[in-house]
């Protein structure tokens, strides 16, 4: 079984099918990707460097904005992740 799912080409997020624990290495579409910290069953990890502001990719769709820079096999949450979904007041330009 995969550990982790990355549904489009797009994402830099992925989601762990299963725990995954600090200093194990993930292997996805040729690359690998060590985990920074624990990350809980279901819950996301980055696969790519992200700039604090920078737009975060899931199933293909922008589901926030990085609170601070993110780098292959952080763990991604509300810690570091402003969600952009459902917010007037950040409306997302998908151009």
């Amino acid at each position: 079984m995969n550990s982790v799912i990355r549904v489009n080409e797009k994402d830099n997020l992925v989601t762990c099918l299963r725990p995954i624990k600090k200093g194990e290495t993930i292997s996805l579409d040729g690359n690998s990707y060590t985990a920074n910290s624990d990350i809980p069953k279901f819950h996301k990890m980055s696969i790519a460097e992200i700039k604090k502001g920078d737009y975060c990719y899931k199933y293909g769709q922008i589901i926030g904005c990085a609170l601070e820079d993110l780098n292959p096999g952080d763990y991604v949450h509300v810690h570091n992740l402003e969600s952009t979904r459902g917010r007037g007041d950040k409306r997302v330009n998908k151009n």
